[in-house]
């Protein structure tokens, strides 16, 4: 179960491709799935997210971030045959991946495996409450700067649990484990957070900080302190990030055949007129929203 933009309770993983750079494109090259978190880790997650590919040509992949931190597991392989990327020279990892301030790239070749933890905005604070969700802004931590090393006192490697069973099933099982075993810790002010960012998601009519800090009651320096520590970024930032997420979206959606109404667009978003929303589209994403509607491919 997750987390609609509503904030109620779904019953399973969102099917979008919101943020996704050229999805259609992603899709075809790699074997995407959503799974559902434990029972007790839901209210704090949006969902896990599996990846698997098998590469003879390189390929980028580009995601505008969610105002999300991530846990990532992974793992490349040259392409020599070998079952599953269980390669020699196989290149193992596991990081704390912070909310991205700009497109993020990740080149894809050879075999790969990637299992992934995508954290509801203020949901990862429980999970690490020593520091302030902004010390991962813009940054990827290897895990065991952040989480004590497994291994230890029998407990399972947490990059072996994860990594290494080939079914979905037990990777979740895994999941499940490696962060039940890290909390989470019961937090009032992340739950507030979470609030209010579901609020901003499904809102619209929310464009600015002034009228989340009046939705809210508190003033918008209590606003800016409260998703600093547990959200990562401003609330200014998240409401602009979910508009370019939407713009994204409706040019993906266009294709070449439809013509978006871009001033349109921009007004629902509350942008004071088209140019600034073409200024910030193509400064996230590289070109314009125009160009990528036609199939432009980004830089």
């Amino acid at each position: 179960m997750s987390v609609d933009s509503s904030g109620s309770a779904a019953s399973a993983p969102r099917r979008d491709t919101r943020g996704i750079v050229d999805p259609a494109e992603l899709l075809a090259r790699v074997r995407f799935r959503r799974h559902t978190p434990a029972p007790e880790l839901r209210p704090y997650l949006e969902h896990y997210w599996l990846i698997d590919w098998e590469l003879t040509e390189p390929y980028a992949s580009h995601v505008v971030p969610h105002p999300s931190v991530n846990v990532v597991f992974q793992r490349y392989a040259p392409l020599d045959g070998s079952p599953g990327g269980a390669h020699p020279s196989a290149d193992i990892s596991a990081e704390v991946s912070g909310i991205g301030l700009g497109l993020f790239t990740q080149k894809l070749t050879g075999v790969g495996r990637v299992c992934g933890v995508q954290f509801r905005p203020g949901g990862f604070r429980p999970f690490a409450p020593a520091w302030p969700v902004s010390t991962w802004t813009g940054r990827r931590i290897p895990l065991t700067e952040v989480f004590p090393e497994g291994g230890e006192d029998g407990s399972p490697d947490p990059l072996s649990a994860v990594l290494s069973p080939d079914g979905d099933h037990a990777r979740v099982a895994a999941l499940d484990a490696f962060l039940l075993a890290h909390g989470p810790a019961p937090d009032p002010a992340a739950e507030q957070a979470m609030e209010l960012v579901d609020l901003i998601r499904a809102d619209r009519g929310l464009r600015r900080v002034s009228g989340l800090a009046a939705a809210s009651g508190l003033s918008a320096r209590s606003l800016q302190r409260l998703f600093a520590t547990c959200v990562g970024v401003g609330p200014k930032w998240v409401i602009l990030r979910y508009r370019i997420h939407e713009a994204l979206e409706r040019a993906e959606s266009a294709g070449t055949a439809v013509v978006p109404d871009w001033g349109r667009l921009a007004a629902e978003l509350g942008y004071s007129d088209q140019a600034h929303l073409v200024r910030d589209f193509t400064a996230t994403i590289g070109v314009p929203p125009t160009a990528y509607a036609r199939g432009v491919s980004v830089p």
